[in-house]
């Protein structure tokens, strides 16, 4: 897998998932392209790696790192419910949006 040439730098909060309903994964970037990249081409060791969560289901831009940084951490507090319940907003179907990113 070869990383994408486009790569906007604009700072995101985002969750993978492993499938609809599945293991989630919260993280915020300034490259969201490449960092999805990175999960799905298995660069990224850790837990998303451990559990095969590569799907992009939702992102969130920001126009600052410290704005996106709040945004994540206040996220990560929230209960499992609440994290489905965002993403089916946007998301009903849990699509993986890389595509949409390109």
């Amino acid at each position: 897998m070869t990383p994408p040439r486009r790569s906007p730098r604009l700072p995101c909060v985002y969750i993978l998932a492993s499938r609809p309903g599945g293991a989630l994964y919260l993280g915020v970037t300034s490259n969201l392209v490449q960092r999805v990249w990175q999960h799905k081409s298995s660069a990224a060791e850790g837990f998303s790696h451990r559990y095969n969560i590569a799907r992009l289901v939702w992102y969130e831009q920001h126009e600052n790192m410290e704005s996106a940084i709040r945004r994540e951490k206040a996220i990560k507090r929230w209960n499992r419910a609440w994290k489905a319940r965002l993403i089916e907003e946007s998301n009903p179907s849990w699509r993986d949006l890389y595509e949409d990113i390109l």
